[in-house]
């Protein structure tokens, strides 16, 4: 986003061994220590962050094929759509709709990084990580690392404690994309002949280009975290609510199935219901012209401003609708 203040100290590390030197000097020097990734889901203050911060740099991508797919164990420091990129080009299957995301792959597993119905646990064999609490290296299964919708152990009841080195995913060679978003559906409707991964992978890209969600110099919209909200699951009481008092101003409110007896509902819809209209802006903070979800910085402003922008959106959704709109990104030094 550009904004916010500065760092105390700095380390990139590109091993595992500078990893946890790295947490053993923070540790001796009692400094708060915060754990960087690709910087794209974050937002600092305008005061900045008092002690390290440790940015995982670890590189490499090894594959190996197995009888029924290929294990991918990808270093926590390698660029995510570079990732995604190598695994489209040879062929395996999984990760094709998480295309033009940016970050590194160690942030994925934290936020269980989903997009165009592909989340990265459903591919996800294992985390490597090491533990802040004692310094360990530990291994968790997909099972242990306990993902929910945006969510996992890593920024859950766990949060803060570990530091991911190392993924594994498990992706289908020769293995057909998925197009079950509709916006893919739209992208290739029409055709005759069903999409490969390298399509379907620039189709994503496009799609997200257009939304203001690919990283392209110069342009305004992508000074931003991403979408700015998460979308909220609801129960179905909650969602009966939200419908209600949507009928009541002639309205329907756009849904699809979410967990067992939840329904996740469209927070872009709740925004743009709610006065704040795509290209909003307040001071040098707004809202991109292409997203209702991205907040942006226009050139100039402070982490304060964005905040203030972020909780007059969750004052008006929460007045008007009945539903407390969560951000999605890592707020840092607030």
């Amino acid at each position: 986003m550009q904004v916010g203040g500065l760092g105390r100290y700095f380390i990139e590390a590109a091993s595992l061994e500078e990893v946890i030197q790295a947490w053993e000097f923070a540790r001796s020097k009692q400094l708060p220590l915060f754990v960087l990734g690709g910087g794209s889901n974050l937002l600092v203050a305008d005061s900045g962050w008092p002690g390290m911060v440790l940015k995982v740099a670890i590189p490499g991508i090894k594959e190996t094929p197995r009888p029924d797919d290929v294990l991918f164990e990808a270093g926590a420091g390698e660029q995510w759509d570079r990732f995604v990129s190598h695994a489209v080009i040879v062929g395996c299957a999984g990760v094709e709709c998480l295309s033009g995301i940016p970050g590194s792959v160690g942030g994925t597993p934290v936020q269980n990084v989903g997009a165009y119905g592909q989340e990265v646990s459903q591919t996800i064999e294992s985390v490597r990580a090491v533990d802040r609490e004692r310094g360990k290296i530990c291994d968790f299964s997909r099972t242990e690392c306990e993902f929910g919708y945006r969510s996992s152990r890593f920024n859950g009841r766990e949060r803060d404690r570990y530091i991911v080195v190392q993924v594994s995913f498990a992706l289908r060679k020769n293995g057909v994309p998925r197009v079950e978003y509709a916006d893919l559906q739209r992208y290739f409707s029409g055709r005759s002949t069903p999409p490969t991964l390298a399509e379907t992978r620039e189709a994503v890209r496009h799609i997200r280009a257009r939304k203001g969600m690919l990283l392209i110099p110069g342009d305004s919209d992508c000074r931003s975290a991403g979408s700015f909200f998460k979308n909220p699951v609801l129960s179905d009481s909650e969602f009966g609510e939200l419908a209600a008092r949507a009928t009541a101003r002639g309205l329907e409110i756009p849904s699809y199935p979410g967990l067992a007896a939840q329904r996740k509902v469209s927070a872009a819809w709740l925004v743009e219901h709610s006065g704040f209209s795509k290209g909003y802006r307040q001071g040098h903070a707004g809202i991109s012209s292409k997203h209702a979800l991205a907040l942006v910085n226009l050139g100039g402003a402070s982490a304060s401003e964005v905040i203030a922008l972020k909780d007059e959106i969750q004052r008006r959704v929460e007045e008007l609708w009945g539903v407390r709109l969560q951000p999605e990104p890592v707020l840092v030094g607030f």
